[in-house]
């Protein structure tokens, strides 16, 4: 009986184990199943919380860029300069301009004032030499560049004798000379071109002929062939084209201008710039703000145009405006007086409001301002040389053509920055956008090479 019972107590026990062990496999699995369920919970929440911040991002960037839209359409249009938009391909365009900054601001820490003062100065290869025509490039032209880093120099006709000795002649004054050169002429086609004149090229004939056809691709070609051969003797700066409108009664322009329809010289003008810039040559815009409507010369007396802004705005102004945004290097402003907007005689090109205010800050150039000759009646009967020079940097102008007297125009410049007239800031904020020009076409090439 004793056994019978111990027996059943060892089969009790065994079942109690049994059911212990699945009670806690049970426990196991159930703990198991609980983590994996957890998990996946939390897998789900940083799913779903990823998701939920790229909505809100997504949304975010949505409403900025609703907003950025809703900015641009309620900002007034600006009536100044149109820029195109910057494409992808674009963006090294800012590489390279930082990189081009940094070669022409290292260039200009190390001028002494002298040499940046006098590069302020285009004048006439006879003005440098102190002789009389000058048709090559000697020992007198070494020193004197040496002695006077002029910024620019600019050749005529009389200057020019066979392609060898031009060609020559321009590139020993470019070799000899401390700084990079503006080597300029006027070559505009037709009777106004030297070098044509000369036999030394095939002449293109005048821009008012170009423009008869109605073609801006005539236009451009024809300048474009232009400063092809410009560049090929060395020339790299043409005093070119002229953006004038043409006004019945003007006898100074005749044949210069591309014609007499505002809009029509606009996009003449815009092609002009693009086919003599191609070859590297700059295009200098003349001569703003437009003399097309005064039959009076400025290189004889005083002249003066009644024209108000709003008139120049309707017409004259086009032209430019489309030579600019073309990318004209240059703009060389007139000595014409215009009293209904500067309020006096004041030529243009010793006027701020005329260079700095409209120029600059209305129609935006940033190139390049140049005065036209400063040797004219309509400035020497008024002002000395120096007196010129100086009015004409602090209306905002950069470079200073052939002033009457060089070496007293060059001295007023440096005495006015010696007495705090002229600051050297204001001096080096030229230079650096005459060397800018300067080593564009430079560096450009070096970069395609």
């Amino acid at each position: 009986m004793a056994e019978v019972k111990r027996d059943e107590f060892d089969e009790e026990r065994e079942r109690r184990e049994y059911r212990r062990r699945r009670r806690i496999r049970n426990q196991v699995i159930a703990y198991v199943f609980a983590v994996l369920i957890l998990a996946a919970l939390v897998v789900g929440a940083v799913i779903g919380i990823r998701r939920l911040v790229a909505f809100v991002n997504d949304k975010k960037q949505e409403k900025e860029l609703q907003e950025q839209m809703e900015e641009m359409q309620n900002t007034p249009e600006d009536p100044g300069v149109v820029e195109a938009p910057v494409s992808p391909e674009e963006e090294p365009v800012e590489e390279e301009k930082d990189y081009l900054d940094e070669i022409v601001n290292d260039c200009i820490s190390e001028m002494p004032i002298e040499d940046k003062v006098t590069g302020l100065f285009v004048i006439t290869p006879e003005v440098l030499t102190d002789t009389g025509t000058v048709v090559q490039a000697g020992d007198t032209t070494k020193a004197r560049l040496g002695e006077y880093a002029v910024g620019g120099l600019i050749y005529s006709q009389q200057n020019m004798k066979s392609a060898e000795q031009l060609t020559e002649m321009l590139s020993n004054t470019r070799n000899w000379s401390k700084y990079p050169l503006f080597l300029g002429v006027r070559e505009e086609g037709g009777s106004a071109s030297p070098v044509a004149e000369s036999g030394l090229a095939e002449n293109q004939g005048s821009m008012a002929e170009a423009a008869a056809t109605g073609d801006t691709a005539v236009v451009k070609q024809k300048n474009n062939a232009i400063s092809a051969y410009l560049s090929g003797y060395g020339f790299n700066l043409d005093f070119a084209p002229v953006a004038d409108v043409f006004y019945e009664g003007n006898t100074t322009l005749g044949d210069r201008c591309f014609g007499s329809s505002a809009g029509e010289v606009a996009n003449m003008v815009a092609a002009g710039v693009e086919g003599l810039q191609e070859n590297g040559v700059s295009a200098c815009l003349m001569h703003f703000p437009g003399i097309g409507s005064t039959s009076e010369d400025p290189e004889a007396a005083m002249a003066v145009s009644e024209k108000s802004l709003e008139e120049l705005q309707a017409a004259d102004f086009l032209s430019f405006q489309a030579g600019i945004n073309a990318g004209a290097d240059f703009v060389m402003v007139s000595n014409l007086s215009f009293p209904n907007i500067t309020g006096d005689n004041t030529p243009a090109s010793m006027s701020g409001k005329m260079v700095s205010e409209i120029l600059r800050g209305q129609l935006g150039f940033g190139g390049v301002v140049i005065t036209d000759a400063m040797n004219q009646k309509a400035v020497t009967d008024y002002n000395t040389s120096d007196e010129a020079a100086v009015k004409a940097l602090q209306a905002g102008a950069d470079m200073i053509l052939m002033p009457e007297d060089f070496q007293a125009a060059r001295q007023g410049v440096l005495d006015a920055v010696n007495n705090g007239t002229l600051s050297e800031e204001r001096i080096n904020e030229s230079l650096q956008r005459i060397y800018r020009v300067k080593y564009k076409y430079k560096y450009e090439d070096q970069m395609l090479e």
